[in-house]
């Protein structure tokens, strides 16, 4: 997707708007809005479990999850690769406890007491090395997120995967549980589902809304109005005790060595 309908709006001055590529979200795209926030209401769950530490929020991106995490963190640096997305959050999230850095998840090295890895560890040929660089950086008492969309509801029905081209390996909630307890001794899984307006609209699904809308000449009309009013409070994250993983739409993975 490109062109100026999935390029960011209303920037503050100086700051360069990004074009979403499909290997990141991003915020201030209309279109955009139902997986900002998705990503967006872990983020402020993990915020609420990382006050006063320091964390390494890697990985990235725009930067609008780094500047979440300073909000309750005594400290934030947020790191990615790539030099546009650096740039951008630089210049657009400016907070005397955060900062942003240039360099790669596989070698950027800082101690912490949490690090935050947050829809990237299905884009990772070695996922085994990351996290045990991760771990190797929190140490023995301190604590890796970590999540990545189910296949399962990412991928079309019956298909084995989806067809985002940046995700090397997309994961079932058995292979992710099995790969984070290879490196982490307690891991806690938890599962991000539909709530409220999302919840009612994906009954709807079920019921057959997919084949009325178009019918009605509506399809246009209402999701310009829905999809940018989707909140982070129409997502929840429930733990892996009280609900189906299968059914979830992404998995976090709360990590102590």
């Amino acid at each position: 997707m490109t062109g100026t309908l999935h390029t960011q709006r209303d920037q503050p001055a100086g700051v360069p708007p990004l074009e979403l590529t499909g290997e990141r979200t991003l915020p201030d795209v209309p279109a955009e809005n139902y997986w900002f926030r998705r990503h967006l209401a872990v983020y402020r769950w993990i915020a609420a479990r990382v006050q006063g530490m320091r964390v390494l929020d890697m990985a990235c991106g725009e930067g609008y999850g780094s500047a979440v995490l300073a909000h309750a963190a005594a400290g934030v640096v947020g790191v990615d690769a790539n030099p546009q997305a650096h740039e951008h959050a630089r210049l657009r999230y400016r907070l005397p406890n955060l900062r942003f850095c240039r360099g790669l998840v596989e070698t950027f090295a800082q101690e912490a007491d949490a690090v935050v890895f947050l829809q990237t560890i299905e884009h990772l040929h070695d996922p085994a090395a990351v996290l045990e660089h991760f771990r190797a950086l929190t140490g023995d008492h301190g604590t890796v997120f970590l999540s990545t969309p189910n296949v399962l509801t990412l991928a079309p029905k019956g298909a084995p995967r989806s067809d985002n081209p940046w995700h090397v390996h997309e994961y079932l909630a058995s292979e992710f549980e099995l790969l984070c307890g290879a490196h982490f001794q307690n891991v806690e899984m938890f599962g991000l589902f539909h709530a409220r307006k999302l919840r009612v609209h994906e009954l709807a699904l079920r019921a057959g809304w997919d084949a009325i809308h178009p019918r009605l000449h509506l399809t246009e009309r209402f999701y310009g109005w829905f999809t940018p009013a989707i909140a982070t409070s129409d997502f929840v994250l429930r733990p892996a005790g009280k609900a189906d993983l299968n059914r979830a739409l992404d998995f976090v993975a709360v990590c102590r060595s």
